[in-house]
């Protein structure tokens, strides 16, 4: 276990290193929380109908959303993908420790280090000025930081099996162009998942792209409350260990025939 914690906080103190980026990036996605508080207020304003949460809550979902943003946008990591178009790769498998759990940790310092250098300063913005509410309650406080500590988990699982996919595709472009798309939207990223049609709601609570977004959001609002928190926090974590194990067969299924780009 130690040479994975080691390479967690290693690689976490590294992505704390880029404090400015950070700061632009939450800059940027100030900006866009205002313009979809902003359509969202005028969706409200010309509706008469009864919707499934209130603009209050719209609001707090859409600021949320934009902290947590870098949570439902998947990527290879850049340092595998450049190992893997050198052919560094193979020194990877001379290293005495698990090979997927040795990416897997860099995935998800990958998630908690960029998250809490933007989640931070734009949430506390957004709290002062721009109409995010405090957690519904305390209990509700404490089930949100569970909440995201399991979207954490269940993001870095998905990071890592898109990592894999590069010893077949070698680029992954296609991988992290089409799969933040898909993620931003079915977990609530665009549109809250409660505003869906109501024939959408079985599917859109089965898929694990709720466990991402939706799911903590909502246990931050209250719309789920601290005692309905345990069955969707157990959805993310039962997600996340359903893609740890697909991450790990498929990377035995990729060495069982290694070939080396490059030189």
């Amino acid at each position: 276990m130690r040479p994975y914690i080691a390479v967690l906080s290693a690689n976490f103190r590294m992505m704390l290193q880029y404090r400015a980026a950070a700061f632009a990036g939450a800059v940027t996605q100030v900006f866009w929380g205002l313009i979809r508080v902003m359509v969202f207020e005028a969706f409200y304003r010309s509706s008469s109908l009864v919707h499934p949460m209130g603009l209050d809550e719209v609001v707090d979902y859409v600021w949320l959303g934009q902290a947590m943003l870098l949570l439902t946008t998947f990527g290879p990591d850049p340092h595998i993908r450049e190992m893997i178009r050198s052919g560094n790769v193979a020194y990877e498998l001379t290293r005495p420790t698990d090979l997927y759990g040795f990416w897997y940790v860099r995935c998800l310092a990958a998630r908690i280090a960029p998250v809490i250098l933007r989640a931070v300063p734009q949430l506390l913005i957004a709290g002062l000025f721009f109409g995010l509410r405090a957690p519904a309650s305390p209990a509700s406080g404490a089930a949100w930081i569970a909440s995201t500590l399991a979207a954490m988990l269940l993001s870095a699982a998905f990071g890592a099996v898109i990592s894999i996919t590069l010893l077949w595709t070698i680029s992954g472009e296609g991988a992290s162009r089409f799969l933040p798309a898909v993620s931003w939207l079915l977990s609530g990223n665009i549109i809250p998942l409660p505003l869906f049609p109501e024939w959408a709601q079985g599917v859109l609570n089965v898929l694990p792209f709720r466990g991402l977004a939706d799911t903590p959001f909502r246990i931050y609002m209250g719309h789920i409350g601290p005692g309905e928190a345990l069955l969707p926090i157990l959805h993310q974590v039962v997600w996340a260990a359903a893609f740890v194990l697909f991450g790990r067969w498929l990377l035995a299924r990729a060495m069982r025939r290694v070939v080396v780009q490059g030189g």
